[in-house]
Formats: structure tokens, sequence, C-alpha cells
């Protein structure tokens, strides 16, 4: 690795940054200023003054392109492959139960149409993939920094088949009509069925894992880093602490909460919430790159604190109650949403009982609420929506909320350590788990930016 910082080695690079309107990366088809008018970009507004709109002009430039189309769906006119040095794909759909079509498309063939472009890049250093801790199918023991799966190891599995088999049904269903609603339900659950069937538990997990296996199987002698993050928290540091974009699982967990929406929660309290602040994993990033540039490799970094600062599933519930109980969410009516020490049940049976009894005391609201003339009507429709949410959450986040799994970090770890050995400065750049003080990240840094952000 050479002694060379992110700063230096970004200096005079023309980047290429796919979904660059998500949450890690900051166009797409989304206009610029949109863009740059986040609170996000205040810091650079403030350093440039008056001149940030020309600064932005000349380092930044919207494309108009579709990672899932070959060549990105770029015209052939489009000549800016001559000059890219370095490819960050990042551009995902991060829903767990997405449509099968739209997640194959772009988690999956995207991945792949992204490398087939680096190829014809005569300039290319590195070739970053943006991938997911959770393409692996374990949730408990020691989980690797290797590729999960290839395609000859899964029984079956032929992406080619994939996609003729989403084809196909979409076919069908436009024969017969269907509306909107009804092909995407349809599309979303064929994509959680083909992913329980291989082994995953979710389409977003299965779909990055398939977008792994083709980069794996198409890399030729290109420099390719994965940078697996884990559950991305709001910013620890930089560019400044507290901002958050993106409604992940564990932001909603603290929006259900807070907002009163359950108060109990079909988990694990002993499990393995295994969560990193986003611009650790941009740092991440940054480093990785540095440090496989120009080398014919296949690079895999696992960036989240499981290994070295696990956060237990108990103590963000804690931290949750702690702080919307002193800072309580005021409501639509101007009211202070009262809330509960959060019950987590790790029996199936007794999650299934509490809903019961739910359901029962709904039932029995609906039938006072019409004999006395719908007087009960606001507490029946808050109890009915409680339980789907409480049905909803177990349903979508149980993988999550029984995780026991660590993620093995030693790449990663040699990173940080080479890194320092080089003489680069790891507070600009920081992505050390140990760092964190969970407590003090939870109630003044995460959950604050959840409420100001995403409530």
């Amino acid at each position: 690795m050479e002694a060379e910082n992110g700063v230096e080695f970004l200096c005079n690079k023309t980047l290429l940054v796919t979904g660059a309107t998500g949450f890690l990366a900051k166009g797409d088809d989304l206009s610029l200023i949109y863009i740059i008018a986040k609170e996000l970009f205040q810091v650079l507004r403030e350093v440039h003054g008056a001149k940030f709109d020309s600064f932005i002009s000349k380092k930044v430039a919207p494309i108009d392109g579709d990672t899932s189309l070959i060549n990105l769906g770029l015209n052939d006119d489009n000549e800016i492959y001559k000059e890219i040095d370095v490819i960050i794909h990042s551009a995902a759909v991060t829903k767990f139960q997405e449509r099968y079509n739209l997640s194959l498309e772009i988690n999956t063939l995207g991945a792949k149409n992204v490398l087939q472009y680096a190829k014809t890049c005569p300039k290319l250093q590195i070739l970053l993939h943006v991938s997911t801790a959770y393409v692996c199918r374990q949730k408990a023991g020691l989980i690797p920094e290797t590729l999960c799966k290839t395609l000859s190891d899964i029984v079956g599995l032929n992406i080619e088949v994939e996609k003729k088999l989403v084809d196909n049904k979409l076919n069908d269903l436009a024969r017969k009509g269907a509306s909107t609603k009804k092909i995407r339900d349809t599309m979303k659950s064929l994509g959680q069925k083909r992913a329980n069937m291989y082994g995953w538990v979710n389409t977003y997990a299965f779909t990055k894992a398939m977008g792994e296996m083709l980069i794996w199987e198409h890399k030729e002698d290109l420099p390719i880093v994965i940078v697996r993050p884990t559950m991305i928290g709001s910013t620890y540091k930089e560019p400044f602490p507290c901002w958050i974009e993106s409604v992940g699982s564990i932001s909603m967990l603290s929006i259900v909460y807070g907002k009163g929406l359950t108060h109990f929660t079909h988990a694990d309290s002993n499990a393995i919430i295994d969560m990193i602040p986003v611009d650790m994993v941009v740092n991440s990033i940054i480093m990785g790159m540095v440090a496989n540039a120009n080398k014919p490799c296949l690079t895999i970094y696992h960036v989240g604190s499981s290994m070295r600062n696990p956060l237990a599933l108990h103590k963000l519930v804690e931290n949750n109650y702690r702080y919307f109980n002193n800072n309580p969410w005021i409501d639509a009516q101007g009211m202070p949403v009262n809330i509960k020490k959060a019950l987590l049940v790790k029996g199936r049976l007794h999650f299934s009982m509490l809903l019961v009894r739910d359901i029962l005391k709904l039932m029995v609201l609906k039938i006072v609420d019409g004999a006395s003339c719908h007087k009960f009507n606001v507490n029946q429709e808050k109890l009915e929506f409680q339980i789907k949410v409480s049905a909803t959450m177990a349903m979508v986040f149980r993988h999550y909320l029984f995780f026991v799994g660590i993620f093995d970090d030693e790449n990663t770890e040699k990173l940080r350590r080479a890194m320092s050995k080089e003489g680069m400065d790891g507070k600009v750049l920081n992505f050390d788990p140990n760092c964190i003080n969970w407590d003090d990240y939870l109630l003044n840094n995460h959950i604050p930016a959840t409420v100001k952000y995403l409530f």
C-alpha cells in the first residue's frame, strides 16, 4: 500500500458514481441543483461561499444513465469512459421485499453491466462495488470476508433462468390485464419466494448476492473491491454529526417505537444489531480504493461493528425508551406520544398470543363502537394500525431481530492498520467502530437524526 491518503488519491481523478442521489453517495436523473441543495453540503458552502456553485459545476456533472442497461444506457457518442479513473457502483434497490423484476435488473444484472462498462475504461484504476454484509445466508457464528457462494455452488440457481421467469410472469400478467397493484404484489411475492427457495431471507440480500456472483464470474483481471456495510446509521462526525437520509431497519425501529405504533416486538434481546455510521462506510470506501488501485484483485471488506464493538438489541431498545421518554414525539393533534418500555418477545407462541390479545381487544372496540354511534373510532383505528405494524415488523425484520452472527473484518482491520502504519491521518478518514460509545451515539446522534430527518 503506497503512502498516499484518500485526499491525495482522489486529486485530479475522474470518478463515475452510480446511485449518487442515494444515502451513501451524494446524479442519476435528478437535477444537480436538488442534490447540492441538501443540508449535507452546507460545510462546503461555508468553505467556498459565493463561489460554491461554480466550484460544484466544475467538479460534478450528472449523467443520464441506467445501470440496468448494457453500456449503462449511455449513447455511443458519449466518450466519458476514456476519462474515468474510478468507478464506485452504489446504485441499488434497498427495500427488503421489493419487486423481483426491479431488484434483479438493478442489484444483479446492474452489477454485471457496470463491470462490463468498467472493462472499456482504459484509465480505470479501481472498480468499487457497494454490497451488503447480509448477502450471507447464515445468522450465527463468524461470517468471513469471502464470496458467500458462487453460481456453481447453489444447486439449480441460474440467473438467466431467473430473468426468463420474471419476463414470462410479467408477460402473463399483461395478457390477463392485471392491475398495477396486482403486478407489483405478484413481483414482490415472487422475489421473496425465490429468495427463500435458495436460502436467502429476502429479495434484497438474494439479488445483491447474485450481483456479487456475476462480478466474480466476469471479473477477469480488473482491480475490484467489494465493500459490505452492515446496517448504516447517521453520520458520526463527517461532514457533521447527526445527519441521515435513508429509512433503514435501525431507523424504522426508532420510528415505529417513538410514534407509539408498537410496544412489543418479536425479537431476541441478545441479537446483534451490527450498526455502522455512514461516514465510516464512506471512509472505508475511499481507503479501500487507495489500497487496491491498479492491482488485479477482488478484495472484500466487511464494514460493521459486531467484531470490534458489538451492539445488542436490548441496548438499542433501552436507548430508544430513554430518548423518547425525555423527548416525546408530538403527534398530528399536537399531543405528546406516551410510550411504554418495549417488550422483546423471543418465543413465537408468546408473540402470537400478544397479537391475538390485541385482535380480541379490537373486536370488542368494534362492537362497542358500533353500539355507541362510533364514539370509539379513533382508538379502534389506532389499535388496528398497531396490530398491523407489529405483525409487519415481525415478518420483514425477523432475520435481523434474531441475528447473532459476527461479521469477521480481518481485511478491514488490516486496512486500518496499514493506513496507520503509512502515516495516514486516521482522524480524517476514521472507520474504526471501537471509538463509538453506543449510548452517546444513539442518544445524541442517531435517534435525534432519525427524528429530525425521517419522522
